[in-house]
């Protein structure tokens, strides 16, 4: 008798952390998110699903997608939902987020008796300016499967380009600012070393042509430049007259 009710209990209640995943995510309206269950080795080959919180005992899930068994994604609406057994992994992909998408959800695994599953809260933002945001439960440290653990926490990746796109259109300026003013200083200095060039070259042709001038002109002799006029003759009286002077 004992050994049925125990057998009966098996089948009724979930096993303990059999299925672990983000236990909230959010984004804005408008936004695409992306979260992870991670299940056990003993539900691979079971059919996975996911579905929002009904609120009734019988039948707690509404608008339930089941993933296709041989690993394709399957999509319907907004919603696309794939299995990975080589990684125990159900990847869960809600786009076009809405107010009313808001609201608590079941990633499960149907198995005889009740399903496994685990309870992830959706927040939706209003607005329209926030980033999509990816959720990745097996990146959390607590989506561990292990006795001590039933819950993960999700981590949101922003993109980083957008912040990093005013530092690098900076970088850029300042590079393009640094090459303008190299390439403007060298071409002054190739001004400047070619017009010292330049005046050298016009000096030495000056020089050249004041010696080959000088050079050339003829060389004249002091003595040469002596005029000599004819001998002058005196008469008697002018050398009477010079004595008597001298006298």
């Amino acid at each position: 008798m004992w050994h049925l009710v125990l057998l009966w209990g098996c089948l009724l209640l979930p096993g303990y952390a059999a299925m672990v995943g983000p236990k909230e995510i959010s984004g804005f309206e408008g936004d695409t998110v992306s979260l992870q269950c991670t299940y056990k080795e003993e539900l691979r080959t079971r059919r996975k699903y996911w579905c929002r919180e009904s609120g009734f005992i019988l039948s707690r899930c509404s608008g339930t997608v089941y993933a296709k068994e041989d690993g394709q994604e399957t999509t319907e609406g907004r919603v696309s939902i794939r299995d990975s057994p080589q990684t125990l992994t159900l990847h869960v992909t809600l786009r076009k987020l809405t107010l009313k998408d808001a609201g608590k959800y079941f990633c499960g695994v149907s198995k005889l008796g009740l399903d496994e599953s685990f309870l992830v809260s959706l927040l939706v933002f209003p607005g329209t300016s926030h980033p999509s945001t990816q959720l990745d439960a097996t990146s959390a440290k607590d989506t561990q499967l292990s006795p001590s653990s039933s819950s993960s926490v999700s981590r949101v990746s922003i993109p980083t380009i957008r912040i990093l796109a005013p530092v690098l259109v900076l970088l850029a300026l300042l590079l393009a600012a640094g090459l303008i003013a190299l390439g403007s200083y060298l071409l002054r200095w190739r001004k400047e070393a070619q017009l010292a060039t330049e005046t050298q070259r016009n000096e030495k042709v000056h020089l050249s042509h004041l010696t080959s001038e000088e050079n050339e002109a003829p060389s004249q002799d002091p003595e040469e430049d002596m005029i000599t006029g004819p001998p002058l003759h005196m008469s008697g009286e002018e050398l009477s007259f010079s004595k008597f002077i001298s006298v």
